[in-house]
């Protein structure tokens, strides 16, 4: 496939997420985005590929559909596997991983539709097969047709490669940056986290306030593919304008270890001089001098019999401190337990999208500005 011939790029979205990647897709320029079933469609050649990768907040995986076709039994598969172009794709010096999925399909047995794939780029190709590559292959059959993708990302995405502490039940990256976005953030106002954990919020807020790229920091799957033009990659990563702001970006949290690790963090993302992390309780949290913003947080929403009890009261002092301090502001609250929502007697709007993290089903709570 040459560098500038489009084809399909499907950009994976954390379930429930999928409008507000769209909405990022289309801000950032990328051509026919569509919504379907896991994610987001959009048109472009390898360096879009790239641009995706790098600058998307909201994608868990950039895959590249590089072909397709009818198979319905597995002589087939493997007579057309073997005619795939895999060199346009793939090296044989890089070692591939192989992973297949059947639904509704003749071909009912993703193993041995695999071990066909397998078998034809390493007899046709040479390149050697290992279950901890970094480059994935992917066959999707679907109701008799096969198709190919590579996963261009490798780690995913929501490693930023500028994080390493992490509180208990982190908040991904991909998720704090479309949790943001539904809340109407766009980088202009403060942001305050009244329990910001390893500050997840926090620091998406002042990276998106700074123009700065996700995946600044990080290498991806696409490096190792044939026809990668490590120039061109060069120039597209030095290619920002980075914005200045004196928008504040304040986390707080009553542990001070998370405190610590909120700090690190942000040095390590470079926004140390537009953040700030305080050690202190829900109910000592103020607002900074200034235009009012969005107050968002992740609270603790407690899986065992007799959390909620105690939740319900940090719940309600979460929501009279915001009441009595933060006249004008937005809240943004993201729980597993509407209960728990309502127990800030907050004047909440009907709750967002469910949204899988993790196999926790969590929703976010907005408000209007606050009276």
């Amino acid at each position: 496939m040459e560098q500038n011939t489009e084809f399909e790029i499907f950009l994976v979205a954390t379930p429930g997420l999928e409008a507000p990647l769209h909405a990022e897709a289309l801000e950032k320029g990328f051509a026919d985005a569509k919504i379907v079933a896991g994610g987001v469609n959009v048109h472009g050649a390898w360096p879009e590929v790239w641009r995706a990768n790098l600058c998307l907040r909201g994608a868990n995986k950039v895959l590249a559909r590089i072909g397709s076709f009818p198979a319905v039994h597995l002589a087939q598969l493997d007579k057309r596997a073997r005619k795939f172009p895999w060199a346009e794709f793939l090296r044989s010096d890089i070692p591939i991983k192989v992973e297949a999925t059947s639904r509704k399909s003749r071909i009912y047995h993703a193993g041995a539709a695999r071990q066909r794939v397998e078998r034809a780029i390493t007899e046709t190709l040479g390149a050697p097969i290992s279950p901890d590559a970094g480059l994935r292959v992917l066959l999707r059959i679907e109701k008799d047709i096969c198709t190919f993708s590579i996963d261009t990302s490798g780690d995913p995405l929501h490693k930023r490669g500028h994080k390493s502490a992490v509180a208990k039940a982190p908040m991904r990256e991909t998720m704090a940056a479309m949790f943001l976005r539904e809340c109407g953030f766009d980088g202009t106002e403060p942001v305050v986290d009244p329990m910001c954990g390893s500050g997840t919020f926090v620091i998406e807020a002042a990276e998106i306030a700074l123009g700065l790229n996700p995946g600044r920091s990080r290498s991806f799957a696409f490096e190792d593919m044939p026809g990668f033009d490590s120039n061109a990659w060069s120039a597209m990563r030095q290619d920002r304008s980075k914005v200045e702001t004196d928008t504040v970006f304040i986390g707080s949290d009553r542990n001070a270890g998370a405190v610590d690790a909120a700090s690190t963090n942000a040095h390590r993302a470079d926004v140390a001089a537009h953040t700030q992390f305080l050690c202190r309780s829900v109910s000592d949290v103020k607002p900074p001098t200034g235009s009012a913003g969005l107050v968002i947080v992740n609270p603790p929403y407690g899986a065992r019999i007799g959390d909620e009890k105690r939740l319900r009261s940090l719940y309600g002092s979460l929501g009279k401190t915001l009441t009595s301090r933060f006249s004008g502001w937005r809240v943004g609250i993201v729980t597993s337990n509407q209960s728990l929502a309502r127990a800030t007697r907050l004047p909440l709007l009907p709750a967002g999208p469910v949204v899988d993290h993790g196999g926790t089903k969590i929703r976010l709570y907005r408000t209007n500005p606050l009276p």
